[in-house]
């Protein structure tokens, strides 16, 4: 299948365009490496701090790896602007940002945006501040959403052509988005997938198996491990409803560890097993194939280890 182009005409230009020192790529080789021929004189010391402050792109992709990989026809650069500080916070975690998008891994407790009943700190707002470092009319826009107590992947653009471009082509740009749950009970099956139609009453996102007026919904899943009356499963969503995996959980008779509010009757870990691990996406103005994974939490695989009898 031919690969879309989702590239924009030009690239958009902000008020206070940063100065850089650009070095061209002719050769294989490591960041570091690569900065400390081209910058003579400099420390191992000073090019760490340069990475850890975000001030080193690569091909206009901030790079913080001290070896990422270099092939001939790239460029480097050393960004002049100031405030370039590192991103921390304990409930998100940077994984990738450019000048379009920002990736981020979420931790369960956090609201991705804020809603018309709850104006609480969210990611979106955390987001926010950091970029108005750079230039105070900076924004984050909004994609998709998470749950407050899912964790895990999800993206932010950083302009509203970006936003735009997403939201209309998101089933063009986006080719793999998975999540990981453990839930309660041992899956009868291997694989499978469930259809219905979800209804948002609001509080409560009800199912059918027949066309009621709801929106379609599509989950695959596959079970990856049985142990300790619970199952570990990996989910590929078609279609993005809201509470989509933890209704078609409940609908199967396995609801996900510690959702209550759909049929979960255990809590072991605290919170709701649920976790996006996986996010592929075309960029939407590079047209790059994206891809971000990060591991199952450790406390998910620690309900379904198999323990051994204890010996007396």
């Amino acid at each position: 299948m031919a690969r879309k182009n989702f590239s924009g005409t030009g690239v958009p230009r902000g008020r206070n365009v940063p100065r850089y020192t650009v070095f061209n790529v002719t050769e294989p080789d490591e960041l570091m490496a690569f900065l400390m021929k081209k910058m003579a004189g400099i420390s191992r010391t000073r090019v760490k701090s340069l990475l850890s402050h975000r001030v080193v792109l690569v091909d206009n992709t901030i790079r913080t790896q001290y070896n990422f990989p270099l092939q001939p026809g790239m460029k480097v650069q050393i960004s002049h602007a100031k405030h370039n500080r590192e991103f921390h916070n304990p409930m998100l975690k940077l994984l990738y940002e450019d000048a379009y998008l920002i990736v981020v891994e979420k931790k369960e407790g956090l609201l991705s945006v804020a809603t018309d009943h709850q104006r609480e700190r969210t990611a979106q707002h955390i987001l926010g501040e950091y970029v108005k470092r750079q230039h105070r009319n900076n924004r984050i826009y909004v994609v998709h959403r998470l749950d407050r107590e899912t964790s895990g992947i999800m993206m932010y653009a950083k302009d509203e052509k970006t936003q735009h471009t997403l939201r209309d082509n998101w089933h063009d740009i986006v080719t793999d988005r998975r999540y990981v749950a453990v839930v309660e009970g041992e899956m009868e099956k291997d694989a499978g997938t469930v259809e219905s139609w979800l209804t948002d009453r609001t509080l409560y996102v009800s199912s059918s198996d027949h066309d009621d007026g709801g929106k379609y919904s599509l989950t695959h899943y596959r079970t990856v491990k049985r142990a300790n009356g619970y199952s570990m499963v990996e989910l590929e969503l078609e279609t993005g409803r809201k509470n989509q995996i933890r209704v078609h959980m409940q609908q199967l008779g396995h609801p996900v560890v510690g959702d209550a509010r759909y049929g979960s009757e255990s809590d072991p870990l605290g919170r709701m097993a649920l976790h996006a691990f996986k996010l592929c996406f075309h960029h939407p103005v590079t047209g790059e194939m994206m891809e971000f994974e990060t591991p199952y939490p450790p406390s998910f695989r620690g309900l379904v280890l198999k323990r051994s009898p204890r010996q007396d």
